[in-house]
């Protein structure tokens, strides 16, 4: 049972004036034809008001009721669009401030026939549920109520919240608030907390009981009301995005070697191959990928990208978050939920073609990414050069029965990495010879 306690602030024509403002057509209104940016926000519509109609103002952000879609001021309650406030009618009859909301459809009670906050339950006239009310969750201020309702932890079991609280927060991850680093209060061991809206479960179950090389384990599964909480192996290391930011891709010989040297710039180190650490990185997402799509069940990733990709500190590459990952169905036509990330995204994650996305969806984003690795680009703004554009090119095909799968994807580039290695070997050589001269 929903009790909150708010104040009667819904107000109505004239007897608004005292706690808002009302615009109509007379002299006064016409002093306030102009919305403010704050008075609209909330509005499903661009259009302004008529002049002749009366407008209701949130007093909170001043967001104009009146173009919120579906606000009629005959409504025993509205909550703001601009602001989320909670705002009553002042004609609701109530003996107090508590506003009791029905569990199952979201009426006021209060307005109901016979009601009486008293009682131990309360069946609503609206929907039949039966509501248990209970003055322990009533809440100050529909803030609060907001914040508990959306809270992470929201409807954890004693025990699983009894679990969590082994791991202690530390910090968030840079420019994320549902990604923690954590540590566990006995062991003293780091590990990463993740807090997922979108997930499949028994994805992460699978993975929990079944791990796979080159990706995070996971350690704790907890479901809530309102997502997913993970708690999986910590791995310190940089993503491939940060890597591109910070100029160090395309670079020579980071993943084989462990570390970049800054000395190493490329285009001006005779026989170094600058797409040596992009090569490694796609060919070892593609050994990964050959482990989830040749699983009894096969799982597909469908959002690989820079920020999805790792390179820890002892040069192994490692896939991350498995948050948008589904099984593969091959008699489904078109997945339940678009999901993806724009750009990397195959055409058929998007709705398009005749078929959901499959493990050829995972090396569309493959060839986008070794693209973006090669050239810092994607590949409608330039193409990657030499003979490495071909097997892009085949990867990001639109049809998606045109692409490599991930073990002939693997065995194309391994051999474009020994050709390249042949041919920077060669540099290097006549180099040397010319310097003997």
């Amino acid at each position: 049972m929903l009790g909150r306690i708010i104040r009667k602030i819904l107000y109505r024509g004239d007897d608004a004036v005292p706690a808002g403002r009302v615009c109509d057509n007379t002299e006064e209104g016409n002093e306030r034809t102009e919305l403010s940016h704050e008075e609209q926000a909330g509005s499903d519509s661009g259009a302004l008001p008529e002049q002749d109609s009366i407008h209701e103002f949130c007093p909170r952000c001043e967001a104009n009721l009146t173009l919120q879609k579906g606000y009629h001021n005959e409504l025993p309650f509205w909550i703001c669009r601009g602001c989320g406030e909670m705002l009553i009618n002042p004609e609701v009859d109530a003996d107090d401030d508590i506003v009791w909301i029905c569990d199952g459809c979201g009426e006021m009670l209060n307005i109901q026939p016979g009601f009486c906050e008293h009682g131990r339950k309360w069946r609503c006239t609206e929907c039949g549920y039966v509501n248990v009310i209970d003055e322990s969750e009533v809440y100050p201020s529909e803030e609060a109520y907001q914040a508990e309702r959306n809270s992470p932890y929201r409807g954890l079991s004693e025990q699983d919240a009894l679990k969590l609280s082994e791991y202690e927060e530390e910090a968030p991850l840079p420019f994320r608030n549902d990604i923690f680093r954590v540590r566990h209060r006995e062991t003293g061991r780091l590990y990463i907390k993740k807090l997922l809206a979108v997930y499949d479960k028994s994805v992460y179950a699978y993975l929990k009981e079944h791990p796979i090389g080159q990706m995070p384990r996971i350690i704790e599964l907890f479901e809530s009301e309102n997502c997913l909480i993970v708690i999986e192996e910590f791995i310190e290391g940089r993503t491939v995005e940060e890597m591109l930011e910070a100029g160090d891709l395309p670079g020579e010989g980071m993943i084989t070697a462990g570390g970049y040297d800054p000395m190493d710039i490329p285009g001006t180190a005779g026989g170094h191959d600058p797409g040596e650490d992009a090569i490694a990185i796609a060919i070892d997402i593609c050994r990964i990928l050959i482990r989830l799509h040749t699983l009894p069940r096969p799982i597909v990733h469908r959002d690989i990208k820079p920020s999805n990709v790792m390179v820890s500190r002892e040069g192994r590459v490692i896939l991350l978050d498995m948050n948008v990952a589904k099984w593969y169905d091959p008699d489904k036509n078109r997945d339940t939920k678009y999901l993806g990330t724009m750009d990397y995204a195959a055409p058929e994650q998007v709705g398009f073609g005749l078929k959901a996305s499959s493990a050829k969806s995972d090396i569309y984003a493959v060839g986008i990414l070794l693209n973006v690795m090669l050239t810092g680009c994607h590949p409608r703004d330039r193409k990657a050069e030499g003979e490495i554009w071909p097997v892009i090119e085949r990867c990001i095909s639109l049809d998606a029965k045109d692409r490599y799968t991930a073990e002939e994807l693997l065995a194309e580039l391994m051999t474009e990495q020994e050709r390249r290695k042949h041919l920077y070997a060669g540099c290097d050589a006549g180099k040397e010879r010319l310097h003997e001269s």
